[in-house]
């Protein structure tokens, strides 16, 4: 089992747009604490495997709960054992911290 990374003890802020997204090294620096994410262009991505559907299905609760919270909302893609997440910040067409944040916190759900 991983060890919680520090992104989780953080809060999203609201993000309108306006600002620029993170530029690449940044990107970098916060990918090395997300275990098991994946950088595809403006996103990033992890897919999540289960037991069952019901055990993704709580999953992916989950996920919806922790997205509500933070008001930063993932692409989910679910099948019956498998949940795909992937984050990125549409008013910036870009990443930003909010979605490191969040990767963090749904890794924090399976550890």
């Amino acid at each position: 089992m991983s060890e919680i990374c520090a992104l989780t003890h953080k809060k999203c802020k609201p993000c309108e747009g306006g600002i620029p997204p993170l530029p690449q090294s940044e990107i970098n620096t916060l990918m090395k604490q997300l275990d098991g994410w994946v950088q595809h262009d403006q996103t990033i991505g992890k897919s999540f495997e289960f037991k069952n559907y019901y055990q993704t299905m709580a999953f992916v609760n989950a996920v919806a709960w922790l997205a509500h919270r933070e008001d930063h909302h993932p692409d989910m893609t679910v099948s019956y054992n498998k949940c795909h997440v992937a984050f990125t910040t549409h008013a910036i067409n870009g990443l930003s911290e909010n979605d490191f944040i969040c990767a963090a916190k749904v890794n924090a759900l399976i550890t």
